[in-house]
């Protein structure tokens, strides 16, 4: 049995289908594909398959990640190449490769942080002088929001929760928590900014893209992120 990941990107009409159905578009790309993938056993078995972060509806990204286990190995070049044959430029895979036993083998609870870009859409963006403030605001040691949970909502403090930023003209980077413990979206970054501004803010005004997924690999304490492809190997037969 050979655990892998597989990264793929996420683009163009693609963005606007479900979790669910990246679930079930890939169950059907690894058939097609003829790809030898493990079962779980009983009276229905299905694929033995797991992604790291469900992305939101709407929104592109360069990096996705998906575990699963194969019972007969093949090479990261041919299983890219397979899966690309059996499926759409739209879900692309771009990676695939070997994972080790123990910690590393389980991306949805690796998850520590990702890389965000954030645009406005074409006619939606706000006065010219909307990005002048980005630098007191993120200069700010604490950042206040009220955070709303399907039952209640509370007061948070998302400074702690942003690790980089930066402006590039008109797009904006974000590297924010994610994962299980603590997890920032980065249009609720932006909107807080906004409002603090007093500029309405729009989330459908935004074109948002993941860039990239890292695990905190840091032992001492201290933040050390590394990205989930990285904690795998190419495989080569």
């Amino acid at each position: 049995m050979l655990k892998v990941r597989v990264r793929f990107s996420k683009k163009g009409n693609m963005k606007f289908i479900g979790h669910l159905d990246v679930m079930r578009y890939f169950q059907k790309t690894i058939r097609r594909a003829g790809l030898d993938v493990t079962y779980t056993e009983g009276f229905s078995p299905h694929m033995i398959m797991s992604f790291a972060s469900p992305l939101g509806t709407g929104l592109t990204s360069d990096a996705e990640y998906m575990d699963m286990e194969l019972q007969t190995p093949v090479s990261s070049k041919e299983a890219i190449e397979r899966l690309n044959q059996a499926g759409t430029e739209e879900l692309l895979v771009t990676g695939f490769v070997r994972i080790p036993e123990g910690r590393a083998d389980k991306a949805m609870t690796l998850v520590a942080a990702a890389d965000y870009t954030l645009r406005f859409r074409k006619g939606r963006m706000p006065e010219p002088d909307w990005k002048s403030g980005f630098s007191s605001f993120f200069a700010q040691e604490h950042i206040p929001v009220m955070k709303k949970t399907k039952r209640s909502e509370k007061e948070v403090d998302i400074r702690p929760m942003i690790y980089e930023w930066f402006l590039d003209e008109d797009t904006l980077f974000l590297q924010l928590a994610a994962g299980s413990v603590e997890n920032l979206k980065p249009e609720l970054v932006l909107d807080t900014y906004l409002d603090a501004l007093g500029v309405p803010s729009d989330p459908f005004a935004y074109e948002i893209n993941r860039r990239e997924i890292y695990a905190d690999i840091g032992t001492d304490g201290s933040r050390h992120l590394k990205s989930l492809y990285d904690l795998g190997t190419e495989i080569v037969l």
